[in-house]
């Protein structure tokens, strides 16, 4: 496994595996990704036998980003590091990637806490099951889109 920054480069296979994870993360178009790759901080890339194999884009508090679930971190709390999407490639899933990145975001971390969101609605129990096991608690529950989605609202003190 190779941890490194996003490059330009990669955006065409970052899109494509977010295409692939949906619902469970927001569709983006290649101009999302590009404002990403300039504000997010970090924006990582996971490789496992040199493939792409996933990413993770972290967002700090105060940018201009129109989220409600983001909004939600940027009201109640401070000085942390939003996860505003993880993405393993299919094939990849169950070879600790995921844990991967986050191991490498919480080790260069200076922010209090690390926050995100997981699909409750439609659920993600995969992805629940992950983040509960990293440590992360549930703090609210937020229901969007006239009650058709719901999200669960995390966040894992450092």
């Amino acid at each position: 496994m190779t941890i490194r920054l996003a490059q330009q480069s990669d955006l065409p296979k970052i899109l494509e595996l977010n295409e692939k994870a949906l619902p469970h993360v927001s569709k983006v178009q290649l101009t999302d990704m590009e404002r990403f790759l300039e504000q997010a901080d970090p924006f990582l890339v996971v490789e496992s036998d040199h493939e792409l194999a996933g990413f993770m884009i972290v967002l700090q508090e105060g940018l201009d980003y129109p989220s409600l679930n983001y909004a939600f971190f940027n009201n109640n709390y401070s000085d942390f590091d939003y996860v505003d999407r993880i993405v393993i490639a299919e094939p990849f899933r169950g070879q600790k990637l995921g844990t991967g990145l986050y191991e490498y975001l919480i080790a260069n971390s200076d922010r209090s806490y690390v926050t995100c969101e997981v699909n409750t609605k439609p659920p993600n129990p995969d992805s629940m099951a992950f983040h509960l096991g990293l440590g992360f608690t549930q703090v609210a529950e937020l229901v969007t889109d006239k009650g058709k989605k719901s999200v669960a609202m995390l966040i894992k003190k450092l």
